[in-house]
């Protein structure tokens, strides 16, 4: 029992000792500037602002390409970088540009469409960007006849 409370004394004063070191002296002033700095850009962003994001081709015969460009500005603080562009099909193709987009600049992302499908078809094609959000969803439709068939159209 003595030699369990004789160790114990003399963890807790080792302890003790070794936390009596003062940590703010070893805090270099030129590490808490560069910090400060990262801190701040770290704070500035881009925002992408499409001037639409849902395009409509109308009614189309089937197999016959399409596209479309989506605008947009970047209003953010910061550059702004496409990371990824996909769609959620192979028949549709985004084209986004592979250069940074400077703030208050505007950039064009082309999307190709093939035709395919019948009837009422609806893809979504998700852009992923250093922005806060993240992602944004755009959508393109059109209504598709059949080759050789009588057009038809949407009921309106």
């Amino acid at each position: 029992m003595k030699r369990a409370i004789l160790g114990l004394s003399l963890f807790t004063m080792l302890a003790f000792v070794a936390c009596k070191e003062n940590a703010s002296s070893k805090v270099k002033t030129d590490n808490v500037a560069v910090a400060a700095e990262r801190d701040e850009a770290a704070k500035l962003l881009p925002v992408m602002e499409f001037e639409k994001v849902e395009h409509d081709f109308g009614t189309i015969t089937q197999g016959t390409p399409q596209e479309t460009v989506f605008k947009f500005t970047n209003t953010g603080d910061a550059p702004l970088v496409i990371t990824k562009a996909t769609s959620s099909c192979g028949c549709t193709v985004p084209n986004p540009p592979k250069d940074p987009i400077p703030p208050g600049e505007q950039g064009e992302l082309l999307v190709k469409f093939n035709g395919t499908g019948q009837n009422q078809v609806t893809k979504t094609i998700t852009v992923v960007a250093n922005t806060v959000k993240g992602s944004v969803q755009l959508k393109i439709k059109a209504f598709v006849n059949p080759k050789g068939a009588a057009p038809l159209g949407p009921v309106k």
